[in-house]
């Protein structure tokens, strides 16, 4: 997964200061990846959801991480059009896998070694993600548009600032929009960029602090 950056990171962010729940996103050459991430006390991993929204076509991709005590404990993807689809990893304290499965339409199967790496890597590289995001203060904020204002799903009215490209997006999804549009952005030092504009409210399923578990 070649990842392009929405934004130029800087800074760095200690344990201490670093937030229990965080939101952030980033753009790759194929779609959207929106990352939620609750730690422990001890500033742990313990859950991260990436949602993966690919540009061309509608078959949304949500990857669950589970950790214990840090390490790597539950991988599970599901597909949001076809949600009885997907693939299990369980993997013991040692790090082997404990439990392996591939959901298929009508049937189940293991998965190849290559498989398993292919998981473990692609953890690897969202967990990296979402430390380098939090650093640079890349938060994901998620809200809706109606009728020329956006409120976040916490129901608060905002006013984001956004770049000529973004603005053009929206004002030709809104002037064919019946009644309202979910957005999805990201907010940094360096400014904001819109990520996603649909039809879909995204404030209906949004993961929240404390309930990721």
């Amino acid at each position: 997964m070649a990842a392009v950056m929405a934004f130029s990171l800087v800074g760095c962010s200690s344990h201490k200061d670093s937030p229990l729940f965080s939101a952030s996103g980033y753009v790759a050459d194929q779609g959207i990846y929106r990352l939620w991430r609750e730690d422990d006390d001890q500033h742990r991993p313990q859950t991260i959801i990436d949602v993966y929204s690919p540009y061309y076509g509608k078959d949304t991709v949500i990857t669950r991480y589970e950790y214990t005590d840090g390490n790597l404990h539950l991988i599970k993807e599901s597909h949001a059009a076809t949600k009885e689809l997907g693939v299990t990893l369980r993997f013991d304290q040692e790090g082997n896998v404990s439990f392996m499965q591939r959901q298929l339409e009508d049937s189940r199967e293991k998965l190849s070694a290559d498989d398993i790496e292919r998981y473990k890597y692609q953890a690897d590289k969202v967990l990296n993600l979402s430390k380098t995001l939090r650093a640079g203060n890349v938060q994901l904020v998620q809200g809706r548009w109606r009728q020329g204002v956006i409120t976040t799903c916490a129901g608060e009215p905002v006013t984001v600032s956004l770049n000529v490209k973004s603005q053009v997006w929206l004002a030709k999804r809104a002037a064919s929009a019946d009644d309202k549009l979910g957005l999805a952005w990201l907010t940094a030092p360096e400014g904001n960029e819109l990520l996603l504009v649909a039809n879909e409210d995204f404030c209906t399923w949004e993961p929240q602090a404390d309930k990721l578990n």
